[in-house]
């Protein structure tokens, strides 16, 4: 039972989190593949994944093993509050019609326009697609690791269900990514993104309150309460922009 519930408070979430981001850098690297050179953006992956290992490994785990639990839980709860708020509101324009939904296809496209404009001497090693590659595997890599570490601040057992959830997600989206050799466009970003912002909204609440000293009714069992509430609140903000805004009105097409 204990396993069942550290999955579903962990790794499920984490699980999702991670296809998001993991998609998100693999479209990056297949842009740099593709248009400028397949080893440069090997190397640049494989050093991207080696820094966030590293800085992973030494702040990482002394923030879980060092901080007090309940700073822990006030710290993280607060950045997850601000990092769920920005993607729950992405996501409330998105659906409301305010700005175009997020497409993947669309991004790709951009970043081999932008790649090319930068030029290629195919004789040497591409330091463009080199850099280009590690900076996005080591930012959507950090994000995916704060998301492990704020989902897994509650218990050890946690703790490894977010790693094994984040584990399992790169590893599809690797395999999917070398099968496929083109942009994940059929991955539902835009709803998963929903999913996942109020998914973090509800633990920043709930981690925020703990380190506060608030003891929660139902501890952990308030959570899906939690989400409920917020689930429901946003997708009355959802109708209420929609029903504000003028049939056909001009959609921002900027990514948001």
């Amino acid at each position: 039972m204990s396993n069942a519930y550290d999955l579903l408070i962990a790794g499920v979430p984490v699980f999702l989190a991670s296809i998001v981001e993991f998609v998100e850098a693999l479209t990056i690297v297949l842009a740099v593949g593709t248009t400028r050179q397949w080893r440069a953006a090997l190397w640049g992956t494989v050093a991207g994944a080696a820094a966030l290992g590293v800085i992973v490994a030494v702040f990482g785990m002394t923030l879980i093993t060092v901080i007090p639990q309940h700073v822990l839980q006030l710290v993280v709860g607060t950045l997850l509050l601000l990092f769920g708020l920005k993607w729950l509101r992405k996501s409330i324009l998105r659906f409301a019609g305010i700005v175009a939904l997020h497409d993947e296809e669309l991004i790709y496209q951009r970043e081999v326009a932008e790649l090319r404009a930068h030029g290629l001497n195919r004789d040497k090693f591409d330091q463009v697609g080199f850099w280009v590659s590690c900076k996005s595997v080591l930012l959507e890599g950090l994000e995916v690791a704060f998301i492990v570490i704020a989902f897994g601040i509650g218990s050890p057992a946690q703790l490894t269900a977010g790693i094994f959830g984040a584990t399992a997600a790169g590893l599809l989206v690797i395999v999917a990514g070398v099968i496929l050799r083109q942009p994940l466009t059929r991955v539902p970003e835009n709803a998963m993104k929903f999913v996942v912002g109020a998914l973090l909204v509800t633990f920043g609440v709930y981690w925020s309150a703990e380190g506060f000293g608030v003891d929660w009714p139902l501890n952990a069992a308030v959570i899906p309460i939690l989400f409920g509430i917020l689930c429901l609140v946003s997708r009355g903000a959802v109708m209420m922009l929609n029903a504000m805004l003028p049939h056909g009105a001009i959609v921002d097409s900027r990514r948001v």
